[in-house]
């Protein structure tokens, strides 16, 4: 007759599977709950361009949130005896809500001043090329905030080293750069083929798919910047 270990329990990969499902749901729950009151406005808003300045003080809960929600992404534990997902993503939004918004508002008004120029970019007057200068410059900086939202979920270090170090590992570290531009492009193309939703519905895998790709970020972070 066979015998299980005891201490085997919650270490198969069924009990991996179902830590994982079980983490993805309440860190997804716990998301939308903390940013609700934002999200709930930004689908009450007409998709007017008058509109982006309330878009973006709506999206401002979201920063700290998504930052929680890497928290405890990252402290998961596959083993389904040792589940905490909800009080790490607590842990993590006492700790990084504060240094999140601090570098997550600036983006916001920064992409809202990108946004509301190329809405009314006949009225500017200035050269076409211009236009696409401002994209790229938009895409750039979406894809600094998701290295500066990973860097400021596992890291204590002040709001400026912490946007010095996310430009710096756009460049250094292109793998996950591109990794973050690949998720930004299947979020961008999900959303206009389906839903508007999408984004807050899979908000857990995407983060948990973006602290994959970020894995060359916070290795050498851990490496060469930390003590």
């Amino acid at each position: 007759m066979s015998t299980v270990r005891a201490d085997a329990f919650g270490t198969g990969p069924l009990s991996r599977a179902a830590a994982l499902i079980h983490t993805l749901v309440t860190v997804e729950t716990l998301l939308l709950l903390t940013a609700a009151p934002g999200l709930a406005g930004l689908f009450l808003l007409a998709p007017e361009p008058a509109n982006l300045p309330l878009a973006a003080l709506c999206l401002l809960p979201l920063g700290p949130s998504a930052t929680a929600a890497l928290y405890a992404l990252h402290q998961r534990s596959g083993d389904l005896t040792e589940l905490r997902p909800a009080r790490a993503f607590l842990r993590g939004w006492r700790l990084g809500a504060g240094p999140a918004l601090k570098l997550w508002a600036p983006l916001l008004a920064w992409l809202t001043v990108i946004a509301f120029t190329l809405t009314h970019f006949p009225a500017t007057g200035l050269p076409g090329w211009w236009a696409s200068l401002l994209a790229v410059t938009g895409v750039g900086g979406l894809l600094w905030g998701a290295h500066a939202l990973v860097l400021t979920a596992l890291f204590a270090f002040r709001a400026r080293d912490t946007a010095r170090l996310a430009a710096y590992f756009l460049v250094k570290q292109p793998r996950a750069t591109l990794g973050a531009l690949s998720l930004l492009i299947l979020t961008a193309a999900g959303t206009a083929l389906l839903t508007e939703a999408l984004p807050a519905l899979l908000s857990a895998p995407l983060l948990l798919s973006l602290l994959h790709a970020g894995r060359p970020v916070i290795e050498e972070t851990r490496e060469h910047f930390t003590a």
